[in-house]
């Protein structure tokens, strides 16, 4: 288990320079894992860079942190000189996403990177690894927690889009709870305006109990990288106000929030007088071609639902109007509602099923989807009053 600092682990000898050889693919999987975390737009140049440090003859360990997350991963590499250099994300994955299949030669010159592919040359200038931010692990000692990985990237998946955008991380909205208690994992998100929340069976190693406000946009990042990790396990270890994640191949590093989040469960209504059933993919495609037509600042479609029919419409003052029917299986009283539709895309592009039920009460009250298939998987969205 890695318990050093950055700083320890790319302390290596300063009087040689860094060269290497590397197949591309190898090289291409790990700056896409790491070069998410970058800060492109930072107020330190270095955080726009990716640190390359040969930790030993057979591997290249990178790194990359925007302060807010960090991740690293290691790839097999022949090197021939140790050292270390941190280089441009951006310009270095355009480099090596154009290059040919093959071995690819890496060789530093104070702080030029030569790369050569073939008849292919790049002279890259790169900033020093002394300026890369000193990066603290978790140990094994800090509330190790190991899960089944898939159930919680469906969870994320189903849920992670209905957190609110802000960039603040004071804004608990912006974040997304992660419940987990012995063999269950509830996660859960909202904006104020939708809710999404899911329960999953999972395989809890020494059935520990923890509750975390991770944000959102950590748990998007991670939901991207797994699809690198071999594992069917991932280890989550916590202390104070951070969270780490462990796979073999990749440690991703993040701050935790603090509050206390909404009361979520109390929002969801326990009845409903009206249910239909509606296949997905028909009112993906009505939903979609409605759409055209809708006015951008209200994003308002309008769904009326009687006897075994959805009709959806949409109007734009300015270009004119649009409607389209589904047929679905509903035998409730007639009823019309208004939702934000990009709200329902979010949802229907995210949820695995044939068929979605949506439960009413009233125009004005919360209405919830939920896949047919899946009972702990449910999406709450409030209604837009119709004028």
């Amino acid at each position: 288990m890695e318990t050093a600092t950055l700083e320890n682990n790319v302390e290596q000898s300063t009087t040689s320079e860094l060269s290497f050889q590397i197949e591309k693919e190898v090289l291409l999987n790990g700056l896409r894992i790491v070069e998410r975390a970058t800060a492109q737009n930072g107020y330190q140049p270095v955080l726009a860079n990716i640190l390359f440090d040969a930790a030993d003859k057979t591997k290249i360990n990178l790194y990359a942190t925007d302060f807010d997350m960090t991740i690293s991963t290691s790839v097999e590499a022949n090197v021939s000189s140790l050292g270390k250099i941190t280089l441009p994300a951006k310009k270095i994955l355009d480099i090596v996403s154009r290059l040919n299949d093959g071995i690819i030669d890496f060789v530093l010159n104070g702080t030029v990177m030569t790369i050569k592919s073939g008849k292919s040359k790049f002279d890259i200038i790169g900033i020093s690894a002394t300026e890369f931010p000193k990066i603290e692990y978790l140990t094994e000692e800090d509330n190790e927690i190991e899960l089944d990985l898939k159930p919680f990237i469906i969870g994320v998946k189903e849920v992670c889009f209905a957190a609110a955008s802000f960039e603040s991380n004071n804004n608990l909205l912006s974040g997304v709870v992660c419940d987990i208690n012995k063999n269950v994992l509830e996660i859960a998100s909202t904006d104020g305006n939708r809710l999404s929340r899911a329960k999953k069976i999972i395989s809890n190693k020494d059935d520990k109990s923890v509750k975390l406000i991770i944000p959102a946009k950590v748990l998007q990042e991670f939901m991207k990288v797994s699809f690198f990790i071999e594992e069917d396990t991932i280890k989550l270890y916590t202390k104070n106000n951070k969270i780490m994640f462990k796979s073999d191949n990749i440690t991703m590093i993040s701050n935790l929030m603090n509050g206390q989040y909404p009361q979520y469960n109390q929002l969801i209504p326990q009845s409903f007088p009206k249910e239909a059933k509606v296949n997905v993919k028909k009112l993906l495609s009505a939903l979609e071609r409605v759409s055209t037509m809708v006015d951008e600042k209200k994003k308002t479609v309008k769904f009326s639902f009687t006897e075994n029919s959805l009709n959806l419409m949409s109007a734009t003052p300015e270009s004119g109007n649009s409607e389209d029917e589904i047929d679905i299986l509903y035998s409730g009283e007639d009823i019309l509602i208004g939702f934000n539709y990009q709200y329902l895309l979010d949802f229907i592009k995210n949820v695995d099923a044939e068929d979605v039920i949506i439960c009413m009460n009233t125009n004005l009250s919360a209405t919830v989807f939920k896949p047919n298939n899946e009972e702990d998987y449910i999406y709450l969205v409030m209604p837009v009053q119709i004028r």
